[in-house]
């Protein structure tokens, strides 16, 4: 075709396929989160096994590192939903304050937990995952116990579980050498 490589659209053209609607970004975010000053400031991320398999919702305290994980279905936004409410159902909602996920499409469906719960979804600026350091870092911690490739069909809600409790239960140096565990439950402690 005589087209060359050249742009079919105009500058000013913005793609809107796929997209997620985001109510507030990352710098709308209140201050206590981003200082990590208190609990209840959560990023949250997925894991992902094999393609169309189950994933992994993670959920990690900014302030603490305490991480929440639990097994989804798939990687779709109702059962990422579902896995993130139940997760959300194990503590106060007072221990929620604000959510951070990436903008993946497994999140686009966030509206339906904010009716339910008083939390309010911060999205990153797209491509920055430095800006959820934290649940990247844990996410990294569980691929020790889940390589890559592997499915997470494999494991076991209960050896899940073991792992997350071996992440909560190792001392970190961001942490005065303190667990994950004991700093998440004293402070959660004077919230409820």
């Amino acid at each position: 075709m005589r087209h060359r490589g050249k742009s079919r659209y105009t500058q000013t053209y913005g793609e809107h396929r796929g997209q997620i609607p985001i109510p507030h970004t990352i710098h709308e975010r209140p201050l206590e989160a981003q200082q990590r000053a208190e609990v209840g400031h959560w990023e949250v991320d997925t894991v992902v096994g094999k393609s169309d398999g189950p994933c992994l919702v993670t959920m990690v305290d900014r302030k603490t590192r305490y991480l929440l994980t639990k097994k989804s279905d798939h990687k779709r936004a109702l059962s990422v939903n579902q896995a993130m409410g139940q997760l959300m159902d194990t503590l106060p909602n007072k221990i929620f304050k604000t959510m951070t996920p990436d903008r993946g499409s497994e999140f686009a469906k966030h509206a339906e937990i904010t009716k339910d719960r008083p939390v309010l979804f911060y999205f990153p600026d797209a491509h920055v995952p430095w800006q959820r350091g934290s649940n990247e870092n844990i996410n990294g911690l569980l691929r020790e116990y889940m390589p890559k490739g592997q499915g997470l069909s494999q494991f076991s809600n209960k050896a899940i579980a073991t792992f997350a409790q071996k992440i909560n239960t190792r001392p970190r140096k961001c942490l005065s050498w303190k667990t994950p565990y004991g700093v998440f439950y004293q402070q959660a402690l004077h919230l409820i």
